[in-house]
């Protein structure tokens, strides 16, 4: 919602576009078949066009907005992420723009109970998160999306049929002219929580609600607190719940307050009540500037999921697939790593490079992610907003406790996100016994400093084999295996990967280990690449 008197895109700090529904010639092809439909043009639509053009899969974005989501909404940002986003070939502009952050502390009552950093060393590229408002997150990937010629984006264009057939589905479209059926081979459909996709394939959502409800608050200020993530329980302003602080660019800050049982979500809506609370807020933190409030909504935490991500010719991505707490900042990273996963299999498949088996591996890991973001999320949903006083009692005698024990505020950390591993996927290999430690098949690659830069700056697109051994190097390289390439690995990075003379670690397109030899050869190598892309015994 916007103050009285504004309309939904003016902005105290964003300029919104506005997008026209396809118009003149571009009308006279709106029904040819296409290869890739995408329903939704948020930040996981968007990506996931980036991620099957990087493939060579052309594709169509359709969203019936005809212009960006309004107010900041996700704005927290993983390393993961920012590794999607580089691995796109469009990382710069989110560098330029989102703040990076590594700590956060907690208060009860006000006195600090816990102050947490996240990983991070000089061997690291990226900060573990950023915050950056949603619409610049929109506008830089719909920049990079407008760029490139094999991406189409039709706005004020919402899905309103669909029906499958033996080579796909056709999908009826409506825009502001006309009503028109469109056959297409696949759909991504990432059109969010309220899933229009969804509904029309007659899926639910299932899982659990959560009572707690929170109002999301976009303010303008000039504040000079770090950018912290602060977390408040029972302060002043809000006796028995909890207030979440966030410093986003443009002097903008995201304050989350609970909601008491007896308060209605009406009443809470009314903007005076809003300016009343974000208010309290300000005063409790000791901030007695001026502000604007630019921007709020109601958000109450819930953990619900498809039972399989795939229906048909359908791949469900994103919020269309699950929804899950903010505490933690699981959700829109969830979402872009869903992207980035069901973008770089379905292009290999469309591009023939792998079978139609691996499509098989995206439910497998992306679901059991998501079953792993609920586990951790729970748990902090939990701490956020008790479900029953008895979980208030305990939460609440935890919070006392950390006020002369330190160790007893760690209940309180958010449990941040951390990339799945992908352990018993179909698009995994098994480990090899002989290492002690280091990164598993199914886990992140983690980012190395090199000579030159980083370990992620000089991976290529595609397969790459990891090599102590310059021979082996070589012997991977000469087999010309389409998507996949060598490169050697100098002794620096050995010490976290457990690596010897003839070790070599296979990753996959999404920067995962697919499998890791401590002694290697290239037939290994080769028999691999190929059982992983489903083309076991195909040499070409």
């Amino acid at each position: 919602m916007k103050p009285a008197g504004k309309s939904a895109h003016e902005s105290l700090y964003f300029d919104y576009p506005h997008f026209e529904p396809p118009t003149g010639p571009a009308r006279d092809t709106l029904r040819d078949p296409v290869t890739v439909a995408i329903i939704g043009a948020g930040p996981v639509g968007l990506t996931a066009a980036l991620a099957l053009a990087q493939e060579g899969v052309r594709s169509v974005l359709f969203d019936d907005k005809a212009s960006f989501n309004d107010g900041s909404r996700a704005i927290c940002l993983s390393r993961a992420s920012f590794h999607i986003f580089q691995a796109l070939g469009i990382v710069g502009a989110f560098e330029g723009k989102a703040l990076g952050w590594t700590t956060g502390r907690s208060f009860y009552r006000g006195r600090q109970i816990l102050e947490f950093d996240m990983p991070d060393s000089p061997s690291e590229r990226f900060r573990p998160m950023y915050n950056l408002q949603q619409q610049y997150i929109e506008q830089f990937l719909h920049d990079a999306v407008a760029a490139n010629p094999l991406i189409e984006t039709r706005w004020q264009s919402a899905l309103t049929g669909i029906r499958d057939t033996p080579d796909g589905a056709v999908l009826t479209i409506t825009d502001p002219v006309e009503s028109y059926d469109l056959p297409t081979r696949w759909v991504l459909a990432c059109d969010g929580a309220r899933s229009a996709t969804r509904a029309l394939r007659g899926l639910r959502l299932k899982g659990e609600n959560y009572e707690g409800r929170y109002v999301i608050a976009d303010i303008q200020m000039d504040h000079e607190y770090p950018t912290i993530r602060r977390a408040l329980f029972d302060p002043d302003c809000r006796r028995g719940g909890t207030v979440l602080i966030h410093k986003q660019p443009d002097d903008l800050w995201r304050i989350d307050y609970q909601l008491r049982d007896d308060e209605r979500t009406e009443d809470a809506m009314a903007e005076s009540a809003v300016r009343a609370g974000v208010a309290a807020v300000l005063r409790d933190i000791g901030h007695e500037g001026p502000w604007e409030l630019e921007w709020w909504s109601v958000y109450s935490a819930n953990t619900l999921a498809l039972d399989d991500y795939r229906d048909g010719a359908v791949f469900f991505v994103g919020d269309s697939a699950h929804i899950v707490p903010i505490f933690g900042v699981r959700g829109l990273n969830n979402g872009l790593a869903d992207a980035a996963n069901i973008g770089w299999k379905l292009g290999w498949v469309l591009t023939g490079r792998a079978g139609p088996q691996l499509l098989d591996s995206y439910t497998a890991e992306r679901r059991s992610a998501t079953l792993d973001v609920f586990a951790n999320a729970t748990k902090s949903a939990r701490f956020m907003t008790p479900p029953s006083p008895g979980w208030t009692l305990m939460r609440d005698a935890a919070l006392s406790l950390a006020l002369d024990h330190p160790f007893a505020g760690d209940l309180a950390n958010p449990r941040q996100f951390t990339p799945f591993t992908y352990a018993g996927s179909p698009a995994v290999l098994a480990d090899d016994p002989a290492f002690a430690s280091g990164p598993c098949p199914g886990d992140l690659m983690p980012e190395a400093r090199l000579d030159a830069g980083f370990l992620t700056d000089r991976l290529l697109p595609g397969f790459s084999a990891l090599c102590r051994d310059p021979a082996l190097t070589r012997a991977v390289n000469d087999a010309a295996e389409v998507g996949l390439s060598a490169m050697t690995l100098p002794a620096a990075p050995g010490d976290h990967l457990d690596a010897g003379p003839a070790t070599a670690y296979l990753l996959r397109p999404d920067g995962h280990v697919a499998a890791r030899w401590k002694s290697a050869s290239a037939a290994l190598v080769l028999e691999a690449f190929r059982a992983l892309t489903f083309r076991t015994g195909d040499p070409s």
